[in-house]
């Protein structure tokens, strides 16, 4: 949980970032591309190739390709077709995806994590629904898929750590992981990409080194660590803490305006689907025993 927590305050500071310095300035494309090959380039020294089999390295690269890759490429995408609190809006389904994707993946049905997940996702909407515009299925679809590729390459993650040894030295061979994301983001890049929107302040440079090197190297290093450590319920909530945690960054070092007694209203609701679900997870554990 500590992993989660962590980098969830780390991704609210950092998604403020992009919004101030990044977005409409610099070529999402790029920013995109340069995040994936910094966040490689610091676990490359660390790879051991022998350390998994060949068919291990192909699933991690996989699951990076599909989390990072094709995420950022839907994600971006659907900029160009909805305002950005619709954008917002749309990627609280989330957790939905991560309740139902875990049950499939590891071969049960367990709905205490979908009615938690609702939860987060009612808590999340609170927040943020400022209203839609007519003629926005198309985005909302894009914007579905960039959920739905985060969701699997998380839970695809815990069931990938699930078959490999408890001692394995994750540092070790989480290289596989950017280098998948990078199969996906060059290509993006090189055939999406605008060459004339490339930083052009020290700032905007600095800003992308600190998203490419912490936010996306030891960010998705640790939320994917944190995923094989929680379960099920737990990380799908999570994935809707980033609203008020962001809102809250956004208010106190921008001083953007902010629906106050939403944002408290929305966090409660987040917070009590946490607890909800820590409580049936005890009741379970107690019954077990």
């Amino acid at each position: 949980m500590g992993y989660l927590i962590g980098v969830t305050a780390l991704w609210a500071f950092s998604f403020s970032l992009i919004g101030v310095y990044l977005a409409g300035q610099v070529d999402s494309y790029f920013a995109v591309l340069l995040r994936v090959a910094l966040a490689m380039l610091v676990f490359l020294p660390f790879l051991r190739p022998s350390l998994l089999r060949g068919k291990q390295r192909l699933a991690l690269m996989a699951l990076g390709a599909i989390q990072l890759g094709v995420m950022y490429t839907f994600f971006y995408q659907s900029f160009l077709l909805l305002s950005v609190p619709e954008v917002l809006l749309f990627t609280i389904f989330t957790p939905i995806y991560i309740a139902l994707l875990d049950d499939l993946m590891f071969g049960r049905f367990t709905p205490i994590y979908l009615v938690t997940a609702l939860l987060a996702v009612l808590g999340a909407g609170v927040i943020r629904y400022d209203g839609i515009d007519s003629g926005f299925w198309v985005g909302f679809l894009v914007v579905q898929g960039a959920n739905l590729c985060f969701a699997l390459g998380q839970v695809g993650y815990r069931r990938l750590a699930a078959d490999l040894p408890p001692t394995l030295a994750w540092h070790n061979v989480f290289g596989w992981f950017f280098i998948g994301a990078m199969v996906v983001a060059l290509p993006a890049y090189l055939l999406f990409g605008n060459s004339a929107a490339l930083p052009s302040t020290s700032l905007q440079w600095g800003v992308l080194a600190w998203l490419g090197l912490v936010a996306s190297g030891v960010g998705y290093f640790a939320w994917n660590q944190g995923a094989t450590k929680v379960d099920a319920g737990t990380l799908a909530i999570m994935n809707n803490a980033l609203v008020p945690a962001g809102l809250i960054v956004n208010l106190v070092i921008w001083n953007r305006d902010a629906d106050i007694p939403r944002l408290l209203l929305g966090a409660l609701i987040i917070v009590a689907s946490l607890w909800l679900n820590h409580w049936w997870c005890q009741r379970r554990q107690v019954a077990v025993s």
